[in-house]
């Protein structure tokens, strides 16, 4: 929902009529270009076997016994696991072409999409998610992607937007206002999955993470309006949009955490 069709719609209607269908093919592809490079490769880098101290050995994720065997985080069989990691590695990439949305050639985006799953996501995954990665080991946490998700793309794409040019940059208005509020709601409302699911359970941590990503979400719009009305005089339609996804963004990496502390030094 966040990536297909959230983002699709989303980046197709905030750019200008000519980049419209360039943009949301863009993201269409990223999604299943990983999908593709994810099982072929990509799983068993971000969460398989030690290779190196921050990759995991390459290798396909299609195995009838691997599938069907619980994964190393619960109950849930490794099937689902692949494919709930996938999303995250999908919507990663569909985040940086955000950066490059009327600057980028689409055959150079093609090439670009697998290489980086390979060379980038895949070594900060491993690093911080995967429980031999040695990040991992140094107890770093990452709830749901604010390190491997936000932060890494958020560098990728502003490297790319620095490198890559764009002449329409000073004036970008979008070609469709209610498109873009029905693509930024699809993205709010599949947000509940990316946080809530992230605990791989049924838990407090997964309630908390749903409730702390809608409050969080809704406060940063509210705020972000509000400014627009105090600093331009008006409220802004795209103000709300950016002040929605970066409510999302700031809540992502510990969004599900609850830590009581009680007597004897516990904590729950």
């Amino acid at each position: 929902m966040q990536s297909v069709p959230g983002l699709v719609i989303l980046y197709g209607s905030i750019v200008k009529k000519k980049w419209a269908v360039n943009s949301a093919f863009m993201a269409l592809y990223a999604f299943a270009a990983v999908l593709i490079c994810w099982v072929g490769w990509g799983y068993q880098m971000a969460f398989g076997d030690k290779f190196i101290p921050f990759l995991g050995q390459p290798d396909v994720a299609l195995d009838q016994k691997f599938l069907l065997r619980r994964t190393f985080v619960g109950y849930l069989p490794n099937a689902t696991m692949v494919y709930f990691q996938f999303v995250f590695a999908a919507i990663t990439l569909i985040l940086i072409a955000g950066a490059l949305l009327g600057r980028m050639n689409f055959h150079a985006w093609m090439i670009f999409v697998p290489l980086w799953l390979t060379f980038s996501y895949t070594i900060t995954a491993y690093s911080i998610w995967c429980p031999t990665g040695w990040l991992y080991k140094k107890g770093i946490i990452d709830y749901s992607g604010g390190y491997v998700i936000h932060l890494s793309s958020g560098v990728a794409g502003f490297t790319a937007a620095f490198w890559v040019p764009n002449k329409d940059r000073e004036r970008f208005p979008p070609n469709n206002i209610l498109l873009m509020l029905a693509g930024a709601g699809l993205l709010w409302m599949g947000w509940t999955g990316f946080n809530g699911g992230d605990p791989y359970t049924v838990s407090v941590d997964a309630s908390l993470a749903v409730l702390n990503t809608h409050v969080c979400t809704a406060t940063s719009l509210l705020v972000w309006l509000l400014l627009d009305i105090i600093f331009f005089g008006k409220p802004s339609v795209i103000g709300a949009i950016q002040g929605m996804i970066t409510g999302l963004v700031c809540i992502t990496p510990a969004a599900g955490k609850n830590y009581i502390f009680i007597p004897n030094n516990r904590i729950m």
